[in-house]
Parts: C-alpha cells; structure tokens; sequence
C-alpha cells in the first residue's frame, strides 16, 4: 500500500477514535472517584447537604464521591478550586448565595462565576434569621436595634461577603442599628461563637441555627422569607417586626466546570435531581430548615444570573466592599 495512503488511513482511524472518544466516555461516566468541593467549614449547612448528595451519589453511581472542604477568602478558595479542574465532571462545586455574591463583591477575582462554572442543579433555598444567645435580653428585632445604640454589640457571620454578612448591613441599612461585624471562616464557628456570648447576633442560615433554636441554646427573633416557618409558625417575619426591606433567601446548586460536555451534565442534573426528589430525601432536609428544589439546567442557569443581579445592587447600592 502506498506510504500516502497508509497515513491518511491512520489518521482517519485515530480522527474516528477522537470523534467517539466523547460519548463513550460520557457513556461509562462515572468510572473512578468523584470529588464535592464545599468552600465553608465542616458542620455548616452547605457542608452538611454536600455529604448527603454525595452519599446519595456513591450509592447509585457505585463509585466514591467524597467531600473536600476548601474555606477561606468567603468561599472564593472552593469555587476557585472547581472553575480551574478538569472540565471532565468530576469535581462538583456545592455552590451558593455566597458564589452569586462574589460576582460582584470581590474586586478581581481569581475567576469569573459565570465564564468558569456552569449551572448543574438547584438543590434547596433557605431562609436565613436573626438569633440570639438564649440569655439574651434581646426578644425581637426592635430590642436589638435599641439595646446596639446603647452599648456595643457584635454579629458573627460565615465570612466577608457571606450572606449573614450582607444581610446584616442590609439591617443595619434598614434600621440605623450600631453592630460590628466579626467575620468566621464559615456558619458552624460563628454559631459556635455565638454559643459561647463572644458575640451578640447571628443572621444565620436557618439549618445552621435550626437545632440550637430546637434545643433552646438560641432565640430566634424573625426569619427572611416572605411567610412563617411551618416548622415555627410563631416566629415573625422581618416584615412582620416592622422591617420589610431586611428580605432574603439562600440557595444551594451543584455546579461544575465549564465546558464539561453536555450529556455529562445533564447526567449529573438527572441523578442529583432525582436524589432530591426522593420523598426520605425531601422530608430529611425539610426537618433540617431547607426547602428541597429542583428545576431544569435552563431555569437554574436563569436563576442564578438573577440571583448575581440581585446581590450585585445590594453590594453597589450599599457600597459594600471586601474586606
């Protein structure tokens, strides 16, 4: 056979080795060790999702999906981490409100969130409240605006930028409340500060400060969202505590690399969505103060566009900067 011919013909089989190589490998995903990258501290509620999903996930998928904790920098070390992986699948960032924060808050980031991470699934919202240590003579929202012109107060949160953080300048916005912030390396240690009367306040995510208020070590004085708690149907609203304009609510995603191809992502949506379809699934988050949610790769891409967007006026309009 001619030399000519004898090239070409292998580079036509490997060219078609190239073409098929994508599908198969989608095909047999996931074939080793799959990685959950949470950028808080263990214990928290972002961290305490991750090992559910990924228990989930080993089970069906019979291959390890093991959580790493990579905090610092209010979560940009984790989702840093992830936007710089193999675009392959096999790291999943558990991103959050603190990610579509970032966006905006953080001057040069190492990355961009929405160049580098694509959208998978939404997994929860959440509410977020204001608690105290059950010692507290703060009963309610107006207390703790009256009592903080009075002597110095305090507020833990997860981080610079957290949404703990950003919710208590949006306070503090609101009401003319003195309150210095005292940033954490996640929700778990600021909650355990709060515990331990190092600090006054906490605008905490609702799971994180759920089973302290259950168990009567924390007050909660009003939630975020725009109706009552099921779970705690005396609880007021911030609307109802006479401020309105203090509104939020968290959420939780997986996201992954961008340029992961797209029948990997869409497996990953199929199986992660179904995990929190799963009626024990549901009903154990619900317990723990999330709200499960599952939306399309479409609706959670449009989603949390919105969701920069949203945080992003706050941050301008407050001229909130990090530190």
């Amino acid at each position: 056979m001619d030399t000519t011919i004898k090239t070409a013909l292998a580079f036509f089989i490997v060219a078609g080795g190239m073409v098929t190589a994508g599908p198969a490998a989608a095909q047999g995903y996931p074939n080793r060790v799959v990685k959950i990258v949470v950028p808080f501290a263990p214990g928290g509620g972002t961290d305490v999702m991750a090992r559910q999903i990924a228990q989930k996930l080993t089970e069906v998928w019979a291959q390890p999906v093991v959580v790493e904790n990579r905090t610092g920098a209010g979560g940009i070390i984790g989702a840093d981490a992830v936007a710089k992986s193999a675009p392959d699948g096999y790291t999943f960032l558990i991103g959050t409100t603190t990610t579509a924060i970032n966006a905006s808050l953080v001057v040069k980031p190492p990355y961009d969130m929405q160049r580098d991470l694509q959208p998978v699934a939404m997994l929860s919202f959440y509410p977020m409240a204001a608690v105290v240590p059950a010692a507290s003579p703060v009963r309610s929202l107006k207390d703790l605006v009256a009592l903080s012109h009075k002597q110095d107060l305090s507020a833990g949160s997860g981080g610079n930028g957290t949404p703990q953080h950003l919710v208590l300048e949006m306070f503090k916005g609101a009401t003319g409340a003195k309150i210095l912030h005292v940033p954490y390396k996640g929700g778990a240690p600021a909650l355990v500060a709060l515990l331990g009367a190092q600090n006054d306040v906490v605008f905490s995510l609702w799971p994180e400060c759920l089973p302290h208020v259950k168990g009567g070590k924390l007050r909660a004085l009003a939630v975020t969202t725009d109706t009552r708690l099921a779970q705690m149907p005396d609880l007021p609203t911030t609307a109802e505590a006479g401020f309105p304009s203090v509104k939020a609510t968290g959420w939780q995603g997986v996201m992954v690399r961008s340029g992961t191809p797209k029948d990997i992502v869409a497996r990953i949506h199929a199986q992660v969505s179904s995990i929190m379809s799963a009626p024990d699934m549901r009903s154990r988050i619900v317990e723990q103060g999330f709200m499960p949610v599952t939306m399309g790769i479409g609706e959670t891409e449009k989603f949390l566009n919105a969701d920069v967007e949203q945080w992003g006026k706050i941050i301008r309009d407050g001229n909130i900067k990090a530190e």
